[in-house]
């Protein structure tokens, strides 16, 4: 964020952002085109971004994930280069992908999942629904229910995987799996705590408006030959 006063009246200084909305897409697609940007964004090639995406059921684990964790021989599985353990990815749940370099003063990761969460956190009020943070495990939660994950990578001070948020989300595949490591935990999903359909493109708009707001960013969105 930059900023200058005018008086005693800070004036933020919004900085130009990507968007690449991919709609649905395989896991592998979409982690290799996440390590071309992340390279690009290291260079000071393109600015920094964010990637949505659904993917194809999938478990993926992460750098103290143990194949153990998932119950489902027919899931396909990938080891990946995240924090965190085992979860899954599928049709209705709503992944980003930042890809944002993390400049001077901003190198605080705390900070940086912090702001991720506030993120989801804003978004999911915007549809009435009151979520927060847990004491003890990272991510955003009601009332005990987990209805986003987090598992982040930093490299050369550039973020990359993410969040992913439960929208429409077959819960039914999170008990073929020990979710996040955390033994019992509960998943939940926008439109069950709604109790009524969510329309993806609304939950899409709203995390890209607060991902802008929380990051300071004029969100643009592109295509792939965009940005790679």
């Amino acid at each position: 964020m930059l900023a200058t006063t005018e008086g005693e009246r800070p004036i933020v200084l919004l900085r130009d952002a990507w968007l690449l909305d991919l709609g649905r897409k395989g896991y592998r697609e979409v982690w290799e085109l996440q390590k071309a940007l992340v390279d690009r964004r290291a260079e000071d090639r393109i600015p920094d971004g964010l990637i949505l995406v659904e993917h194809d059921p999938v478990a993926t684990l992460g750098r103290r994930g143990k194949r153990e964790d998932v119950l489902d021989p027919g899931l396909e599985v990938f080891e990946i280069e995240r924090g965190g353990e085992a979860t899954y990815h599928g049709p209705g749940q709503l992944v980003g992908y930042p890809v944002v370099r993390l400049g001077p003063g901003r190198r605080d990761i705390r900070r940086y999942v912090h702001d991720l969460e506030q993120v989801l956190i804003d978004s999911l009020a915007d549809f009435g629904i009151d979520a927060e943070r847990h004491p003890e495990h990272r991510g955003v939660w009601i009332e005990g229910r987990k209805i986003a994950s987090l598992g982040i990578r930093i490299s050369r001070w550039v973020t990359s995987h993410g969040f992913a948020l439960n929208v429409s989300t077959d819960l039914s595949y999170f008990s073929l799996m020990n979710p996040c490591g955390i033994a019992g935990c509960r998943m939940t999903s926008l439109e069950l705590e709604c109790a009524a359909p969510v329309p993806m493109a609304a939950v899409r708009e709203r995390v890209t408006a607060h991902f802008g707001n929380v990051f300071a960013c004029d969100m643009h969105e592109e295509s792939i030959a965009g940005v790679h």
